[in-house]
């Protein structure tokens, strides 16, 4: 077989395992939407969930305006009856879609993910996406990933979570510290981490709420004010 033949039969098994993938992803929505034709009116809450799951495949099926529309609807639901995880993962979808508001979506995302003890796993998506859109040199991505190391230390929900999971943070750090200042090794790494004060939560914390009120500029979807009034002391 010549290498022109070998790249054509490559570049065929890629469209076919396309065609393949697609084709799975519009049985499943129509799988999905069938299911929300047999859920009860009276289980708005499940019905709403399985909007946000229609939404995730939407996204996945590129048909991303349409994800972004039910989302943005299953979002308000969730806020105006306190499903705050909920509300979080829709924010991630929101990001995901990405339209013109998908930043906005990312910090009002955040800002809940903070405010309130969702999963960390999620928390750190949605700061690990901060990194990505923040410039290499800005101190912005080691705040995100300061403040998703440790969300995952706080609130991970057993000993193989917090692991896991502060292995996943902490390389997010080193990540960041490699890009934001050419660093690799680990001593290196700790007095940069003390440097810019990333070991401290009462400095780094007002640090990203600042870094929020830039990427959502004005455009919040929520009455923090109300929020706040209703925390527990």
């Amino acid at each position: 077989m010549t290498d022109k033949q070998q790249g054509m039969g490559l570049s065929d098994s890629l469209i076919s395992q396309e065609t393949d993938n697609g084709a799975q992803l519009l049985a499943q929505l129509e799988s999905q939407r069938k299911q929300l034709d047999e859920i009860a009116q009276s289980d708005e809450l499940g019905r709403q969930r399985l909007q946000l799951s229609i939404s995730e495949t939407l996204v996945a099926l590129e048909k991303k305006e349409e994800a972004w529309k039910l989302a943005r609807s299953v979002f308000d639901y969730m806020v105006a009856n306190e499903q705050w995880q909920d509300a979080v993962e829709a924010c991630d979808v929101l990001y995901a879609a990405d339209q013109p508001a998908s930043i906005a979506a990312l910090g009002n995302g955040i800002w809940l993910a903070v405010t309130f003890p969702v999963d960390p796993q999620l928390s750190t998506n949605l700061l690990d996406h901060v990194i990505d859109e923040t410039p290499k040199d800005s101190d912005g991505a080691a705040v995100a990933a300061a403040a998703a190391h440790y969300l995952a230390e706080l609130r991970a929900k057993d000993d193989a979570q917090r692991s896991s999971l502060g292995f996943l943070t902490g390389n997010m750090l080193a990540g960041v510290a490699n890009r934001h200042s050419d660093l690799k090794e680990k001593a290196q790494i700790d007095l940069w981490v003390e440097r810019l004060e990333l070991d401290q939560p009462d400095k780094f914390l007002p640090r990203l709420a600042t870094m929020l009120e830039v990427i959502v500029d004005d455009n919040w979807w929520i009455d923090r004010d109300a929020i706040r009034a209703n925390l527990p002391e």
